[in-house]
């Protein structure tokens, strides 16, 4: 598979994983809408790349209509109707466990999203049945799917906190083993439970049958999410945020998403006119706007419906102005050091209609929660256990309430006329990656394929890792490494030239020509493809 696809007409798809190309470009190639292949990519990619996605995680997507207009679809689950902080403090608890039934606390909202999204595609000539979209995902976890590289080491990583999970061993270990590269799996639960959707709809995942059984199930195993809470949940549209740049209007997620701290360092390095790509310039001034955007996204973003106020505030030329010169040119700030890890999967579409699409979707950690339910092969996220006990914290566990979200999937529209949809998985690095992308594409100008393979950064951890350093991919000049020391970064530089630590970031662009490309990173399983 191609990591860059360029010079097409009817569409482009960009995607970490092979298979779920291949259904988007089916989806394109029968004349779906970007909309509808990102459908199919993202019901393939939770079948095939299930450490990173599932049907049983959250999904956020940015969609630009031919219009010009942008909205975001908001499918993000909310903490279960039992999901009291009484309940973990009479287990014992100081603080939500990670894994298990009682990480699994929040309802799914992907398959919510994509419902949504549907309609929204409805209005652009969508018109693709659901067993089309559905079927490339029926096929690979009713026949097979290949165990990738990633997918064979996680669990072998992770074995001792995921093996006595509930469904965890049955769905994804071979003989109580984590599965060779290259072994083929299968999940038939999943495969018939996609196959009742596409003859019942998207809808019966949360009011119909598959919702009883999924309940059913939760409620086995002692997780707090009832029937009443999945019969409840709909996913909603949402203005996005945006930031107005010299190069153009860059949009991102609202709240709950980190979205606000993705925008805040564009606008902050912006301001920093760092005049060379690659310099020290370059990459200390984003390095020290992350550092000034997770400060205020750790203070402020929450449940959209408890915000103090409103998120735009951040986003005007005072605020950016007064924290820009807060920012020191030549030497580091202290750094603490920010805590959101994420396992997640970022996806773009365009097509000739002008429909592009942002997509990300992610169950948080690692196979998420771990728990699979056996009747319907639901794998659970544990994006719940980022709420905190404390009823003082920014983010306090409550029935009803939506948990902070690394995930925040990136749309740009240039003033040279073209339309960008990016991003990557990554946790904090989210954010960051963005900028490296963005500050090397559009404002240094370099070639998308260029600025997606070019070394990385990360402030902070993400991966699970509580190494709060900045690390650097080998790559990087030793001049600027040592320039970065000097400064008083705590600079780690990785082994690996291609780290999956940096992310797995990729684009999708139209062009006022209407001519599309896309591109995807070397250190995914993906690439692009178009027509």
């Amino acid at each position: 598979m191609e990591l860059f696809s360029s010079g097409h007409r009817r569409g482009v798809v960009a995607a970490p994983h092979e298979a779920a190309i291949e259904a988007g470009r089916h989806v394109i190639a029968e004349g779906g809408t970007a909309i509808e292949a990102i459908i199919a990519m993202a019901a393939t990619i939770a079948v095939v790349y299930p450490h990173m996605n599932h049907v049983g995680g959250d999904a956020f997507w940015l969609v630009r209509e031919p219009s010009g207009r942008i909205r975001a679809v908001m499918a993000a689950g909310a903490a279960g109707a039992r999901a009291r902080r009484e309940l973990y403090r009479e287990l014992g608890y100081e603080t939500i466990p990670p894994r298990g039934p009682l990480a699994a606390l929040t309802v799914p909202g992907a398959i919510g999203g994509w419902m949504l999204a549907l309609e929204v595609a409805k209005a652009h000539g969508g018109r693709m049945p659901l067993d089309v979209l559905l079927a490339s995902a029926i096929r690979h976890a009713r026949d097979d799917y290949r165990v990738w590289r990633a997918q064979a080491r996680i669990p072998a990583e992770k074995l001792p906190e995921l093996h006595d999970v509930p469904g965890f061993a049955q769905a994804f270990l071979v003989d109580g083993k984590p599965p060779a590269a290259g072994t083929s799996l299968t999940q038939s639960a999943l495969a018939a439970m996609l196959d009742h959707l596409a003859r019942a709809g998207l809808a019966d995942f949360y009011r119909g049958d598959v919702g009883r059984e999924i309940a059913v199930d939760l409620e086995r195993i002692g997780s707090p999410v009832t029937r009443e809470d999945l019969s409840r949940f709909a996913a909603s549209l949402a203005e996005p945020l945006v930031v107005q740049l010299e190069s153009g209007s860059v949009f991102n997620t609202p709240p709950p998403t980190q979205g606000l701290a993705a925008l805040v360092v564009l606008a902050l390095f912006e301001r920093l006119r760092a005049a060379e790509a690659e310099s020290f310039d370059h990459i200390h001034g984003l390095v020290e706007a992350t550092k000034r955007a997770f400060h205020l996204r750790d203070r402020y973003v929450t449940d959209p419906d408890r915000l103090p106020h409103d998120p735009d505030r951040y986003l005007a030329a005072p605020f950016l102005d007064a924290e820009a010169r807060r920012i020191d040119r030549r030497t580091a700030a202290p750094w603490t050091g920010a805590a959101g890890d994420g396992d997640t999967v970022w996806m773009g579409a365009a097509d000739r209609t002008g429909l592009v699409v942002s997509y990300i979707q992610s169950i948080y950690w690692e196979f998420g929660s771990g728990c699979v339910l056996p009747r319907t092969g639901v794998l659970m996220q544990n994006r719940g256990s980022s709420f905190s006990l404390d009823r003082d914290a920014l983010n306090p566990l409550e029935p009803g309430r939506r948990p902070f979200h690394t995930l925040c999937p990136a749309l740009a529209v240039l003033a040279d006329g073209r339309i960008i949809a990016y991003g990557t998985m990554g946790g904090d690095g989210q954010p960051q990656t963005q900028a490296a992308l963005f500050s090397r594409h559009v404002l240094y100008r370099q070639p998308l394929d260029e600025a997606i393979d070019r070394p990385r950064w990360l402030l902070g951890r993400t991966w699970g890792s509580p190494v709060g350093k900045l690390r650097l991919e080998a790559r990087f000049d030793v001049g600027l490494v040592d320039r970065l020391s000097a400064a008083g970064h705590d600079v780690e530089v990785l082994e690996e030239p291609y780290a999956d630590t940096m992310g797995h970031a990729g684009a999708v662009a139209l062009g006022p020509d209407g001519m599309l490309e896309g591109g995807h990173d070397p250190r995914a399983d993906g690439g692009a493809a178009g027509l």
